[in-house]
């Protein structure tokens, strides 16, 4: 790449807007480009190996990848990312807009589930879930809370699978239409319900569990199996047993085209 070509686009990385978002790692931005993405500048400090990898684990979009990414020095990568990551390559992204994802959410009848979590802490718990849920085909992701579900930490944890599903944080009284089913352990069995693709599935923190405000809107309490002194699961563990539950397409691979 010429001199220039990379004064371009370092200039314009550093020209980051509050729209944009961070794909760190080959998958990233692997994932985002296969479900539409708008990438705006891809670095990486060795091409040859990213396009390798690309040959290697994504041959449907080689060519693509070579178009974006530019070569820039070691030093200049390190200091574009808030840490290395050892495929050697980030991008920006735009966000998607907030109305096209409200839009999805709200959208009935639904044809999957929207994954709620109550006031999550753990950037990569979240970005675990984001992973699930696009791998389940679910509507989308929807956090309560102070914490965004666009950081660069939970995009890292996701593996840029949020553009494969709707992702927003909303307050509580701005929830997507639906019947509530929260997770609980004072709920029923999980296992005696039909979940319907409409349901909004809420799951609390770890410490926590879900809030008072959540629990007073909840159509239904639900509880997952779990071995007498054994206190709780992992948040996306949680989170993969009520979606398996659920079923859907996606659950079961050959029922895929």
């Amino acid at each position: 790449m010429s001199e220039n070509e990379v004064t371009r686009v370092v200039r314009q990385w550093r020209e980051v807007r509050p729209e944009t978002v961070l794909l760190d790692g080959f998958h990233a931005l692997k994932h985002a480009l296969r479900f539409g993405a708008d990438i705006r500048a891809a670095v990486s400090s060795d091409r040859a190996s990213v396009l390798r990898l690309a040959a290697e684990l994504a041959e449907d979009l080689t060519d693509r990848i070579g178009e974006l990414v530019i070569e820039v020095p070691a030093a200049t990568y390190r200091d574009l990312v808030p840490r290395e990551h050892p495929t050697q390559v980030a991008a920006l992204a735009v966000r998607p807009a907030l109305q096209r994802n409200l839009d999805t959410l709200s959208r009935l009848p639904r044809s999957a589930p929207v994954v709620v979590l109550d006031n999550p802490r753990n950037l990569g718990n979240v970005g675990a879930v984001v992973r699930l849920a696009a791998g389940f085909g679910a509507t989308g992701v929807v956090t309560t809370g102070d914490l965004d579900p666009w950081h660069p930490n939970v995009v890292r944890a996701g593996a840029g699978l949020h553009y494969a599903t709707a992702v927003e944080g909303l307050p509580l009284d701005e929830l997507p239409p639906g019947p509530l089913y929260a997770l609980d352990p004072e709920g029923e069995d999980i296992r005696s319900m039909v979940l319907p693709d409409d349901a909004l599935l809420a799951f609390g923190s770890e410490r926590h569990g879900i809030s008072a405000e959540l629990r007073s809107r909840a159509t239904r309490l639900l509880r997952l199996p779990m071995r007498p002194q054994v206190s709780s699961y992992n948040l996306a563990t949680s989170v993969a047993m009520a979606l398996f539950h659920w079923g859907g397409p996606a659950a079961d691979p050959l029922s895929r085209p």
